[in-house]
């Protein structure tokens, strides 16, 4: 019987020097505390951000601004980075197994469903995986952006038990360190509201492209795939056993939901940003939110920002609040011109629904 599962994931930050060369013993100890749960019985998956910061010394070159010089770098740099892992993960008996994803496989079932089976198969054979996004052919469009929403999205992918993002400092702080000598590890969040997030601040490191923000946006998704999280701190010693058996004080620890979205609408929700807002009358919003239904012309008041059909919008109320986001059948320009409509009034090319009920999700 396998026992709990924990996916591990390590930033850049914990990984690279300060110009961006891999450090052997952070992922020597990583694999090592890997080894410890898999002695025990436990299953791990580790997703891993370097690659890009890796193959910049090997290449001998600056962080480009060039987004095709920056693929190409990440594939270099992927390749020494498995190559680490490889080996530290072979001084205690393992083997690694790299696996690159991209966002469709989230998004399209057969594969999401292919990608849970593969890793599944990796875990029964008693690999490792390795995950990083496939950064080489990765559409700019359509990407992660960074892996900690990646982790959270794996963690949904095969109902794991924790999700622990390593990093460069201990947790969520009640502050910056740096300028506020009283700031604390927040050490339990029940939900991450907009005082966590303006809290967290922007992006991290020039190395990585992740940071607290997105952090908090990833332990979101955990929350609502019913999967317990924890912030840590990469350095600190037994942080994968402490983070799975709930030791006090081993990082800032989110409570998992009890409803679970299901993977599309999880993606909807908090892995696609929304390219404009939609705003509805207050019984719109009162049928949306209390029945389960399709958004309707009839109901909508206005629009901002410039989307197209099938990209994320969030709908607002009277009051501008934000309370869902779904996918759009309506550009922004059908918006406009059809708001108010009953849908008997509707052109025929047009379909009924602006956002159908399959493509909306109540936000918390």
């Amino acid at each position: 019987m396998p026992g709990r599962l924990v996916v591990a994931k390590i930033g850049t930050s914990s990984l690279t020097d300060a110009g961006g060369r891999i450090q052997p013993g952070a992922i020597e100890k990583l694999c090592a505390e890997v080894a410890e749960l898999r002695t025990a019985g436990e299953q791990v998956v580790v997703v891993s951000s370097g690659a890009i910061a890796a193959g910049l010394p090997v290449l001998g070159l600056g962080r480009p601004s060039d987004a095709a010089v920056l693929q190409a770098v990440s594939a270099v740099g992927q390749a020494h980075l498995v190559g680490h892992y490889n080996r530290a993960l072979a001084a205690h008996g393992l083997v690694a197994g790299q696996v690159l994803l991209a966002p469709l496989d989230f998004v399209n079932r057969q594969q999401y469903l292919h990608a849970r089976q593969t890793l599944r198969v990796l875990l029964d054979l008693g690999v490792v995986p390795v995950i990083n996004e496939n950064d080489a052919i990765a559409d700019d469009e359509i990407r992660f952006g960074d892996n900690d929403r990646l982790a959270a999205l794996v963690s949904h992918l095969l109902r794991a038990d924790l999700l622990v993002m390593l990093t460069d400092t201990p947790g969520l702080l009640t502050g910056d360190p740096r300028l506020d000598s009283q700031a604390f590890l927040i050490e339990e969040i029940v939900a991450v509201d907009h005082e966590l997030e303006a809290l967290a601040g922007g992006p991290g490191t020039a190395r990585g492209s992740g940071g607290m923000a997105s952090k908090l946006a990833a332990a979101k998704i955990a929350a609502w795939s019913g999967v317990r999280a924890v912030i840590a701190a990469a350095d600190r010693s037994g942080v994968l056993r402490d983070s799975l058996d709930g030791k006090p004080g081993v990082g800032t620890v989110f409570v998992p939901r009890t409803e679970r979205l299901p993977a599309r609408k999880l993606w909807i929700a908090f892995a696609v940003a929304a390219s404009g807002v939609i705003v509805v009358d207050a019984g719109a919003r009162n049928a949306l939110t209390s029945r389960s239904v399709s958004l309707l012309p009839a109901g909508v008041t206005g629009a901002t920002g410039s989307f197209d059909v099938d990209d994320a919008v969030e709908l607002a109320g009277p009051d501008g609040r934000v309370f869902a986001k779904g996918l759009t059948r309506y550009s922004a320009r059908q918006v406009k011109e059809l708001s108010g409509r009953r849908s008997a009034d509707l052109p025929a090319e047009v379909p009924p629904e602006v956002v159908h009920r399959d493509d909306l999700v109540i936000l918390p």
